[in-house]
């Protein structure tokens, strides 16, 4: 298909990575908005972090029950399902006067979400070209960090300086949705139809045999990685007003992008070594990163907090694409929308489960004390990838 379809398959792959895209830039929206929510409805830091779990629990859902499904359908219609579900959120947010309405909104991005992370990004490697040998796993793994980026500096700016703050955000998002589903419609299907959807929909995780061994280590370098990312979008948006002095929307959605926007110029770093050394390199800078981080929120200095966010977020690029490149070697069409399910379920669970826990750690323990936990999970992390990364059978150390 690849020789035949050249040009066709380079429209998919830009098709597909700029839905993948979209659909982070529209999940990142709301961040920027947290401060002024949470200002003029009354939201408490408890409500904001629920939101993030409210995301990322039917995300969750979604990969237990949709992560083989455009095995059968195709990877376009499910493309054009996940775009659909974020539209809505979208649109929901447009009226948020009540806790209710955000967790609704967030809820129906989550799901679009999830639909997004194992099938369009299955569609982005199946239609990547082979060359350079790590663009796919890069593509793959740093889209979602790069669409975060986009859309929290988007929504910053224009919740600062543009007329109707509230709002406009979320109909620009959907207007790049929209012109992302028509983009997937003109593009090439790379998986054919085949029976069985309605039976892959049973909640289901299966991890090649070949990877299993692999897991562990990119389960840390997930859980670290990503709980900070969810740190970031839950707390930082009072730590920002708080403990660094400033309620400005754009210095917010900067704040954002630099943990997340690094992470996309960090991976192809970690192409030029094997999985396992870019797993220790990237985890290593990843903890004085955070290291920099603590000790920012602690002495309330903006600028080491900057600095210290684009390390740790850049030093995350190399780890996370490192440890998606080792459990996508040599997989097939067929595997890589199971794999990449596996690959979120440890991600978006790492952002649920410890956002839950802190933000009910948030009504006895100060921001600082909590992000000093952060701080401790990357240690751990960063220990056990240093002592334990391996590289995919057939590799060389």
């Amino acid at each position: 298909m690849q020789k035949l379809m050249a040009g066709p398959l380079r429209l998919a792959f830009v098709s597909a990575a700029a839905s993948l895209t979209a659909a982070f830039v529209a999940s990142a929206a709301p961040v920027p908005l947290f401060n002024t929510y949470r200002a003029e409805e009354g939201f408490t830091n408890a409500d904001i972090s629920l939101t993030v779990v409210v995301y990322d629990l039917p995300t969750l859902a979604a990969l237990l029950m949709t992560g083989r499904l455009s095995n059968h359908l195709g990877r376009r219609p499910t493309a054009l399902a996940s775009l659909t579900m974020l539209v809505l959120g979208c649109l929901l947010l447009l009226n948020v006067h009540d806790v209710a309405t955000l967790l609704a909104g967030r809820f129906l991005m989550g799901l679009g979400a999830g639909l997004a992370s194992s099938n369009v990004t299955a569609y982005v490697v199946d239609a990547a070209p082979s060359r350079p040998a790590w663009l796919a796993s890069v593509a793959s793994s740093q889209t979602p960090m790069l669409g975060l980026a986009l859309g929290a500096i988007t929504s910053g700016a224009l919740v600062e300086f543009a007329p109707w703050p509230r709002h406009l955000i979320y109909l620009i998002a959907v207007a790049l949705l929209l012109l992302c589903a028509v983009l997937i419609v003109l593009s090439p299907e790379t998986v054919p139809a085949t029976p069985g959807a309605w039976r892959s929909l049973r909640p289901s995780v299966r991890a090649p045999a070949r990877i299993r061994r692999l897991l562990p280590v990119a389960a840390a370098v997930f859980l670290s990685t990503w709980a900070t990312g969810a740190f970031y979008q839950a707390f930082v948006p009072a730590l920002v007003e708080d403990q660094l002095h400033t309620s400005s929307s754009l210095v917010l959605g900067l704040v954002l992008a630099a943990y997340m926007g690094p992470s996309a110029l960090g991976a192809p770093l970690g192409g030029r070594f094997s999985p396992a050394t870019a797993q220790r390199l990237g985890m290593t800078a990843f903890l004085i990163g955070m290291t920099g981080v603590v000790t920012a929120i602690a002495t309330g200095t903006l600028a080491l907090f900057f600095a210290a966010t684009i390390v740790a977020g850049a030093s995350q690029g190399i780890a996370i694409s490192a440890a998606t490149r080792g459990l996508l070697a040599g997989s097939t069409a067929a595997e890589r929308a199971p794999i990449f399910s596996v690959i979120y379920l440890i991600c978006y669970s790492a952002a649920a489960f410890p956002s839950l826990i802190s933000g009910q750690l948030s009504r006895t323990f100060s921001l600082p004390q909590l992000a000093v936990g952060y701080g401790v999970l990357a240690l751990l992390a960063t220990l056990f990838t240093v002592l334990a990364a391996r590289n995919p059978e057939g590799e060389i150390r």
